[in-house]
């Protein structure tokens, strides 16, 4: 239900503009993080795909409501339990006047697990656990799986087909130099300046229409307060990930139009379940604890009972945030309907720790980005409070995101904020990125940075998997959500809302996947 009361939460204030920063036809975009790399392969962050999203196209792509719709691939049929068939769509072109072909599409899935630097990158694992692409003819490829697998159209809207000329050789430089920057997609590469601007424009041959600007720049401007200020002052024409304390005053502003709408995106605490030793857990005396007080479920439990996530979403957060209760919103495929935000208890979570033989308490170090999530800082350090409350002695470090993320996937932490949202429209997914079992080689685990591992999940998950009867595959995402909740395998926040920021007169019709995408910014008519 929540999904669907704030699915379209679009607020919009004003008639008036703001004055524009280009030419009528030009659209300059301030966003919070720019991409690491223009490499399409090398991430598959918001900020990187998004971005990939303006120069390249997938087989299959989706809508603002992560709905499947037709891309490169103009149908699929599965034409058995272990195949697929995608036929390609005719007649695109690349960029530099050469056809797409079925060679294209093989290039790029086999170039996903090889891109220099990029070995933490989830991409490859949308490709891995025994699929084989072949090419029928130069317009059809059919993908194999060792037992039936009903997400492959989902898992294909995440990978970006680069060009076989272009790319053979080329590595993530190749891409940042424009050198290699060739797709099919809406805009051309002109210049990236890092840490100034990226500048595209529009490719006239698009297989999909006329783009709508002439021009996108998109600049990265992090500091939330110089972001708002670069819209009011003209600077920019949209904004992304506007500041929660900003929202109240913008929607009243006459010269802004603001939109919004509930995300896919869980924020939740990971912990390390995994280890006998973990290295930022230790007693008071600072010396390291064995066992692992975060392998015990009660000081799991314990932790999420320790949590105020009313206090977060209202007053961290202004509203801008919905308690968590489980993994993705209700609404999306799998997940259970009836289940309760877990009930602030602090003095339960005292017991529990108790119980679990730390009644005293011990020290942990709190881990997280603090340029990914709007008011990342702030969550962390309240989270913290929160803990101490109830004995846990905890210090926070945050760090860039550029920094964070390459060192949690290395499972180089103990305990840290995490957001993750659903490539794929439903739970699936999640559970097997987030908290399958690791196994590189099978495709699972590939965001598990806690290393959380119960087999029985693993079994359901295999087992919807491979069921293609939608309703008995939804009861059986349903079970491994309860049994991954009821063992704390992470603990739930909220889900984010995800806000957008721009001069009235223009439109924007807002992401669950928070993507912002320039050419879907149109002139109101």
């Amino acid at each position: 239900m929540l999904r669907g009361a704030l699915r379209v939460l679009a607020l919009v204030t004003g008639l008036g503009s703001l004055a524009v920063p280009a030419a009528a036809d030009d659209l300059v975009i301030g966003v919070r993080s720019e991409p690491v790399s223009l490499d399409p392969h090398f991430s598959v962050q918001p900020p990187d795909l998004q971005v990939a999203l303006h120069f390249f196209d997938a087989l299959v792509v989706y809508d603002d409501q992560q709905r499947l719709h037709p891309g490169l691939a103009e149908s699929w049929t599965q034409v058995d339990d272990k195949t697929w068939e995608f036929k390609l769509r005719r007649g695109v072109m690349w960029q530099d006047g050469s056809p797409f072909t079925a060679d294209d599409v093989l290039f790029s899935f086999d170039r996903t697990g090889k891109v220099e630097g990029a070995s933490n990158s989830p991409l490859r694992f949308y490709l891995s656990g025994g699929k084989s692409a072949t090419k029928v003819d130069d317009h059809t490829i059919r993908i194999t799986t060792p037992a039936t697998y009903v997400l492959t159209p989902e898992d294909l809207a995440l990978i970006p087909i680069v060009s076989r000329r272009n790319g053979e050789g080329a590595q993530p430089a190749d891409y940042n130099s424009g050198k290699a920057l060739i797709g099919t997609g809406p805009y051309r590469f002109v210049e990236w300046v890092k840490g100034d601007r990226l500048v595209m424009e529009a490719n006239p041959d698009y297989w999909g229409g006329k783009p709508t600007w002439d021009r996108i720049v998109i600049k990265p401007v992090t500091n939330d307060a110089s972001r708002v200020a670069a819209l009011l002052n003209g600077d920019v024409d949209m904004i992304d990930y506007v500041p929660v304390p900003d929202i109240a005053a913008l929607k009243t502003n006459g010269k802004v139009a603001v939109f919004s709408i509930a995300s896919n995106r869980s924020i939740y605490l990971v912990m390390d379940s995994n280890r006998d030793v973990s290295p930022f857990v230790t007693g008071h005396d600072d010396q390291p604890l064995f066992p692992n007080p975060l392998r015990d479920q009660r000081v799991r439990q314990a932790i999420s009972m320790a949590i105020d996530r009313t206090a977060l979403t209202e007053r961290i957060m202004e509203g801008v945030a919905v308690p968590a209760e489980q993994f993705l919103p209700v609404g999306f495929f799998g997940t259970v309907p009836g289940l309760a935000v877990q009930a602030y208890d602090p003095e339960g979570a005292k017991a529990l720790l108790a119980a679990a033989g730390y009644g005293a308490g011990f020290k942990l170090t709190f881990h997280g980005p603090n340029d990914r999530y709007p008011n990342d800082t702030k969550i962390a350090q309240a989270v913290a409070q929160m803990l101490s409350r109830v004995g846990l002695e905890v210090a926070v470090e945050t760090m860039p995101r550029s920094v964070y993320f390459p060192a949690s996937r290395g499972f180089e932490y103990s305990f840290g904020l995490w957001g993750y949202s659903t490539d794929t429209g439903e739970v699936g997914s999640w559970i097997n990125n987030v908290l399958g079992c690791y196994n590189k080689a099978a495709g699972r685990g590939s965001a598990n940075v806690g290393r959380y591992c119960n087999f029985r999940v693993d079994s359901l998950l295999d087992e919807a998997l491979s069921t293609i009867d939608p309703a008995a595959r939804e009861a059986l995402l349903q079970d491994a959500t309860r049994i991954a909740l009821a063992d704390v395998a992470i603990v739930p926040l909220y889900y984010q809302v995800n806000v957008w920021a721009m001069r009235a007169g223009l439109t924007y019709t807002p992401r669950t996947d928070e993507y912002t995408l320039g050419n879907d910014v149109r002139p109101q008519q």
